[in-house]
């Protein structure tokens, strides 16, 4: 298993098909697969967490159906910077999901991605009811797309002529 922190400067996932990305919480588990390219970040499920186990289980069964070869956890820092306690228990588990699946384990800064996921549910027009179904796939997918964002490097914009 190789475990790559967010302060360790990134190597580029060398296989980018089918990369899992989690939004661990304590009730519930967003779930995001990137394409076949490593371009695009679709939702995939939320799991309602019953105990650490069979979460591991469940989500190590959706690894293997969707192919992942490599899993990014969101990691809930602080605005700091420092590891809050959520983010030690996203560790835990996605440490101990990677030692079951073998995939190499990524973390990546979630610091307001789930205010951004209610943004962006509010900017579509969703409803407030069924939000919570939904709200930690979008996470996940944010999550996730940061990371494909970054392994590409910087996107440089045309110019514009004035």
């Amino acid at each position: 298993m190789m475990t790559v922190s967010m302060t360790d400067s990134p190597q580029p996932v060398t296989n980018l098909a089918r990369i899992m990305g989690l939004d661990i919480g304590d009730r519930r588990i967003g779930v995001a697969i990137s394409d076949g390219l490593g371009l695009t970040a679709q939702p995939v499920f939320t799991l309602h967490r019953s105990n650490p186990r069979e979460d591991i289980r469940s989500i190590a069964r959706l690894t293997r159906k969707h192919e992942a070869t490599a899993i990014v956890a969101g990691l809930p820092l602080y605005i700091s910077g420092d590891l809050s306690p959520q983010a030690q228990k996203s560790q835990a588990f996605a440490q101990e999901l990677a030692e079951r699946t073998g995939l190499p384990l990524y973390f990546w800064d979630e610091r307001l991605t789930s205010h951004a996921a209610h943004e962006i549910l509010n900017t579509s027009g969703f409803g407030t009811t069924g939000r919570k179904a939904v709200i930690d796939q979008v996470a996940a997918v944010l999550i996730l797309q940061g990371f494909l964002d970054a392994q590409r490097g910087p996107t440089l914009l045309p110019a514009q002529n004035v």
